[in-house]
This record gives C-alpha cells, structure tokens and sequence, in this order.
C-alpha cells in the first residue's frame, strides 16, 4: 500500500540525514512514514555502500597534525579519500584534525585489528587463557572470558575499535563508524592509512 509523502517530512529527513532527496522520500515510503525507521533504513544503506566503496582506491587525501597543549604530544595521521575535491573540503578535513587529536589522547597502537600482528594477538591470548584458568571457572566459560576480554583489548588498542574521546560531541560513536558515516556523507573511500604519536620522554 503507498503511502503519502509530504514535501515537509522529506525536507525534514534530509535536513537529518544528508541523504537525497530521492533517496529520503524512498526511505520514508519503505517505512511507512515513520521518519525514525527511515533513518535507519538510510543509515544501513549508507553503510552498505560505504563497504562497497572500501574497494576503491583512496589515492588523494591530507596529512593532519595535533600538536597537545604544553607540547609534550604531537600527532601525524594520514586520511586519504578518491578525489582532491573532497579532501579540501571543510568536513573531510575537520575529521582528519578529529582523529589526529583523538589518537593524541587515546594511543592506540594500530589503524585496524587487520594490522594486529599474529606473535603480539597470541602473546595477549595466552595471557588471557592463564588469568581465565587461575580464576578457577569451567573450561567452556573460560573461552568465552577470554574471548570477552580479548574484545575489549582489541577496543583499547585499535584506531577504528576506539569510541571517540569527546563522546558526547561524537554521540560515542568508534572512529570507524564515525569514518564509514563521513564515507556516506562524501560519497568516497575514506581511509585512515596510517599514524604516528610521538611522546616527551617514551622511546
């Protein structure tokens, strides 16, 4: 059955999302009406084709710093996207500064749990398997103990598994959703290529 669209709820929804205007009005017939549903419905398709675009090649982009106050803490981190056109726009490069400042204060230690290497994971999962044995619990709970903090380590040390450190400003969004919506917005590949942290005084 179709439902009646007005100019007004679509006008709202876009004003929201940032979706088309065709797309918005595709939504909202998909849902009934119901503006909340259609958000989801464009925030999954968003998504989707965010992961179709991670096919392609990001081979423009910009090199952002973050400099902490007292100058104890310096940030370089390379986000690349398609086109130079999107990679001097305002939003695109305000995510670039976003990012350099939240590794500044968050420290992760690689981009993605893809660069996890295999020696350091197992080294962390041993260690996981012998604090989950000495807490006395049944070997099948043990797994999923391990498996829990072995989650919860990955979130801790990988870039796009970190909740953003200004959660409220970010509605506690991790840096790869906050990536995969910016690849929506854009309409682009949106990689975050790689980082480096330097620290007064660490090796």
């Amino acid at each position: 059955m179709s439902v009646t669209i007005s100019a007004q709820d679509v006008k709202t929804l876009r004003e929201r999302t940032g979706a088309g205007m065709m797309d918005c009005k595709n939504a909202l017939q998909e849902a009934g009406g119901d503006i909340e549903k259609a958000i989801e419905l464009l925030r999954v398709k968003g998504q989707a084709s965010a992961a179709k675009r991670g096919e392609r090649t990001a081979a423009e982009g910009v090199v952002a710093s973050y400099i902490h106050a007292g100058s104890k803490i310096g940030v370089l981190v390379e986000v690349d996207c398609e086109t130079d056109f999107v990679a001097r726009t305002e939003e695109f490069q305000e995510f670039a500064r976003d990012v350099a400042l939240h590794i500044a204060a968050a420290n992760p230690q690689y981009v993605s749990e893809d660069d996890v290497d295999e020696e350091r994971r197992e080294a962390e999962l041993r260690v996981l398997r012998e604090q989950a044995a000495s807490e006395g619990k049944p070997e099948n709970v043990q797994e999923k103990i391990v498996e829990g903090r072995l989650r919860k380590w990955l979130e801790e040390v990988v870039l796009l598994n970190q909740r953003h450190v200004k959660e409220e400003h970010h509605e506690g969004k991790t840096i790869g959703e906050l990536r995969t919506e910016l690849s929506a917005s854009t309409g682009e590949n949106v990689v975050i290529r790689r980082f480096a942290r330097f620290q007064v005084g660490e090796e």
